[in-house]
């Protein structure tokens, strides 16, 4: 872990401090927020729906609330804007949430925007690389504190490959997909649609696949904001419902969302969604199962503390009483 420690210090700070600097989106006299602040995200395509049709300003409209939207480039960074009070609603892979949760971020889950499986390991369409046991000696691309990054662990883990074996250069996705296209790294951590664009256009393979090692796409809340709005979280995760909805019932619409949206090829837009499941929204006991696995091994690659108890983690993090109500009534 030496290769990687010092940069992984600068990467956890940022989960771990709790910031009370930046605006509050409460009103604490008027019994609601003034705004509700939320991150929309490429790797999310339900936020992308809800943010395009505006079915959240028109859940609020009648309320005066503002709703305000920030991009969020990959999971590390909108757990930061969830930690900085940036916003309220953030998109996150539930390992990288569980990481943060581990150091100290007041959030909570309590949504699943999709089952993804949306990191593989990639290299170049000519490269020797057949297995994870041929990244000793490598240098791999990976961004520190989200998906792909755990997914890597995972890998080596389960190969057999000690970390020490491996460089890993910390970047973020879209960076990540370039240096391995102009030889900067042998091989990426990826994530879409960077990953599928890559496949398309390069000919990148993927040659480390695994489905089980994707944890969830989460929607993490700020509890103070859960605690002090309870209705109006599940009144988001209403509208976040509706999204989930249109992208069933308007698969081919949803590729031509996403492909403008985020500016890549229709194509791309297609790979990326089919490795998407939008079926399951309420968080539950399958989502602290994969969160557990995926804790046992940043544990072992001492980036959550070994002595932390993953199973009351989880359980802190993951809340089904919003998604509960909210959808099914109960």
């Amino acid at each position: 872990m030496r290769k990687i420690t010092s940069i992984l210090a600068i990467s956890i700070l940022g989960f771990g401090l709790f910031i009370t600097s930046g605006c509050s989106s409460s009103a604490k006299s008027e019994g609601k927020p003034e705004k509700i602040r939320l991150d929309y995200a490429y790797y999310s395509p339900t936020s992308l729906v809800l943010k395009k049709f505006g079915f959240l300003e028109d859940e609020f409209k009648d309320d005066g609330i503002e709703i305000e939207w920030t991009l969020s480039q990959g999971s590390n960074k909108a757990l930061e804007f969830l930690n900085s009070n940036s916003v309220d609603f953030g998109s996150a892979a539930g390992a990288a949430t569980l990481m943060s949760k581990a150091n100290g971020a007041p959030i909570k889950n309590v949504y699943i925007a999709n089952k993804p499986e949306w990191t593989a390991l990639v290299t170049s369409a000519d490269s020797t690389i057949k297995s994870v046991k041929d990244l000793k000696g490598k240098k791999v691309a990976a961004t520190l504190g989200t998906d792909p990054y755990i997914f890597l662990l995972r890998a080596l883990d389960k190969e057999g490959v000690s970390v020490d074996d491996v460089e890993i250069v910390n970047l973020q996705h879209g960076d990540g997909a370039s240096s391995l296209t102009n030889g900067s790294v042998d091989a990426w951590a990826g994530l879409d649609p960077h990953m599928a664009r890559l496949e398309i256009e390069t000919g990148a393979k993927l040659f480390y696949r695994n489905p089980d090692f994707n944890t969830y796409g989460f929607l993490n809340v700020r509890e103070d904001f859960a605690e002090k709005y309870p209705e109006y979280v599940q009144r988001v995760i209403k509208a976040y419902e509706k999204a989930r909805q249109w992208v069933l019932d308007h698969p081919e619409e949803a590729v031509n969302l996403l492909a403008e949206e985020a500016s890549i090829p229709e194509d791309v837009a297609r790979i990326q969604l089919e490795r998407n499941d939008f079926s399951e929204p309420v968080p539950g006991d399958v989502q602290r199962k994969a969160l557990i696995e995926a804790g046992k091994i940043l544990q072992e690659s001492d980036v959550i503390d070994s002595g932390a108890d993953l199973e009351k983690l989880t359980s802190n993090l993951i809340d089904p009483s919003f998604a509960k109500k909210a959808i099914e009534g109960k």
